[in-house]
């Protein structure tokens, strides 16, 4: 009974939405008519064979997890560990390096874009004060570089929440253990391999779980830096999903690009998950 209302909330505003939308991508419906049409896997067939954008979002998307479960967890990680020394201001700079997180994305996405504009950005203002005309571009315009331009924000936003998981986990690193371990004659990075990355397996795991599944419903930054362009060339299944569904008034291709990025979720991190709990269970 205590449950009650924390359950009918999450069943009314994610499970009952989760379901529609899988029914929606059976039918074909604008929006406005009050009768959906079901047209079986015809909206499925679409997207896989007659629809260009979808392999381009696609490959996007791929592309933007890679870099987001790699690159944004490295940093946080190194960061964790520099600020749990005893550092002077380390407090300051915990707060410093988390207030990204706390930012609107599509703030973020209003201020890198100020910065990257090609005229009056900060960036090439910088390159061309310090004689670097060379390297000046057009950081959001260029084809070539726009999703990795995007994804450099997305990096500064994100670094700070790796950064404060990976630190509760060192935390969690018993001192009597490292102590030991030094006691044995063990130096900084064998107590690194063999003391503390096998006490952050969790964290480890928490983190890149969650970086995974921001980074493939990543759209708040896209949306707001380019909308998708140039040419589609930032295009991201979710952000496809929306512009299918809200733009172009087409709902049930709009659901079937977000079931098929469901279906890639569910597909890497459930196995990943039971390959970690396998992995700590043999460990332990």
């Amino acid at each position: 009974m205590l449950l009650a209302p924390a359950l009918l909330i999450y069943a009314v505003f994610a499970l009952y939405p989760l379901i529609d939308v899988f029914v929606l991508s059976f039918q074909k419906w604008n929006g406005l008519a009050p009768v959906r049409e079901f047209v079986g896997l015809e909206n499925y067939r679409f997207i896989l064979s007659d629809d260009p954008v979808f392999w381009q979002a696609l490959r996007n998307t791929v592309i933007w997890t890679i870099l987001a479960v790699l690159v944004p967890p490295l940093i946080g990680f190194i960061l964790a560990l520099a600020l749990n020394q005893n550092l002077p201001g380390r407090t300051a700079l915990r707060a410093v390096f988390y207030l990204p997180v706390v930012i609107a994305p599509i703030a973020v996405a209003t201020m890198w874009k100020w910065m990257y504009d090609p005229f009056f950005g900060l960036f090439n203002g910088l390159l061309n004060t310090f004689g670097l005309e060379f390297l000046i571009a057009d950081w959001l315009g260029d084809r070539r570089i726009a999703l990795y331009s995007i994804f450099v924000g997305y990096i500064w936003q994100h670094v700070g929440f790796s950064m404060i998981l990976f630190l509760a986990g060192l935390q969690g690193v018993q001192d009597t253990l490292i102590e030991a371990a030094r006691i044995d004659g063990a130096g900084r990075l064998q107590v690194f391999r063999y003391v503390t990355l096998p006490a952050m397996r969790t964290s480890i795991t928490v983190v890149l779980v969650l970086s995974l599944i921001q980074s493939l419903r990543a759209f708040d930054i896209v949306y707001g830096m380019t909308l998708g362009g140039p040419a589609q060339s930032t295009q991201m299944l979710a952000l496809w999903a929306y512009t299918q569904s809200m733009q172009i008034h087409d709902f049930g291709k709009g659901s079937a690009v977000a079931v098929v990025l469901l279906l890639m979720t569910i597909a890497i991190v459930i196995p990943y998950m039971i390959w970690r709990s396998r992995v700590e269970e043999a460990a332990q």
